[in-house]
């Protein structure tokens, strides 16, 4: 059997992304969550949304890309795999994990419509990021 871990994820922007430099390699990681809505209807025939945050990491260019261009509220796709980040808590000597997305490919949509006439022009950005790093 061949096992495959792909993920394909659509949502908006939860917050701003956040971006560091990695000592000592130079690498630049870019984080980020995706707020993804599930409509349907309950046995009510009332609509229910139901709301999932996932957590996305980007290294390299694809980092530096995503922190130049997202934020909070912008529509994004996301390719990538599923990872694990398994760690023991200082503080209570716990095991902890966390499941997030290893983007390998990242879609910038565009930000949703204001009702501010006010708002300033939207900054032009790619309508995709290398998938190459």
């Amino acid at each position: 059997m061949i096992k495959m871990n792909s993920c394909l994820l659509e949502g908006n922007l939860a917050q701003d992304p956040q971006s560091r430099v990695v000592a000592p390699s130079g690498a630049t990681v870019c984080t980020f969550t995706i707020a993804h809505d599930r409509l349907y209807r309950n046995q009510k025939k009332e609509l229910v949304t139901d709301t999932t945050f996932v957590d996305v990491e980007t290294w390299g260019p694809l980092a530096e890309n995503c922190a130049k261009y997202l934020k909070k509220g912008k529509a994004v796709r996301v390719v990538g795999r599923l990872k694990q980040s398994v760690w023991t808590g200082k503080e209570d000597g716990k095991t902890h994990s966390r499941l997030f997305i290893a983007a390998e490919h990242v879609e910038f949509g565009r930000n949703p419509k204001s009702s501010e006439a006010t708002e300033a022009p939207e900054e032009e950005f790619p309508e995709e990021a290398p998938i190459n790093l």
